[in-house]
């Protein structure tokens, strides 16, 4: 059991790991940013488009809710109205929408910044390879023989 808890020990504190960990803090931050933007600005808007209707009310009601009058005269509730709340489900639709589509623009401005990365470093490397000098060009077989030559004559 003890090396079960060290192999656990040892996955959770790699680096993808604590990395997935905060990009999921992140996400969840931001998921409800534009929740907010969602419910907040957008909505609103097209509410005012569509006649002043409330766009997260919009429902499809399968059963009326079930109410009497109480004692001191305010409506009781005895059970509940059961709906379909599609208005909800497309402002949620739209939220799914625009954070799909932001991490769309992050992923394209990184991959962007990953090209331009690649070919600041190509170019670097190019200009390396032209600054270096040229090597020596190699001797034939014809100047190896006569430099044998030459020193044996010296001997």
């Amino acid at each position: 059991m003890k090396k079960f808890f060290e192999e656990f020990k040892a996955f959770a504190m790699r680096g993808n790991v604590i990395d997935l960990a905060v990009g999921v803090v992140i996400g969840g931050a931001f998921g409800k940013i534009t929740t907010s933007i969602v419910n907040d600005i957008i909505m609103p808007i097209i509410g005012v488009l569509t006649g002043g209707i409330n766009f997260t009310d919009w429902k499809f009601v399968l059963k009326e809710a079930v109410t009497h009058l109480g004692e001191d005269g305010i409506e009781v509730v005895d059970a509940a109205e059961v709906a379909i709340t599609y208005g909800n489900t497309i402002a949620i639709i739209l939220d799914f929408i625009i954070i799909a589509f932001a991490v769309f623009c992050m992923v394209k401005a990184l991959n962007a910044m990953h090209a331009k990365a690649e070919e600041l470093k190509k170019k670097e490397e190019e200009a390396v390879v032209e600054e270096a000098p040229a090597a020596p060009p190699a001797p034939t077989a014809e100047d190896l023989l006569t430099e044998i030559r030459d020193l044996l004559k010296n001997k």
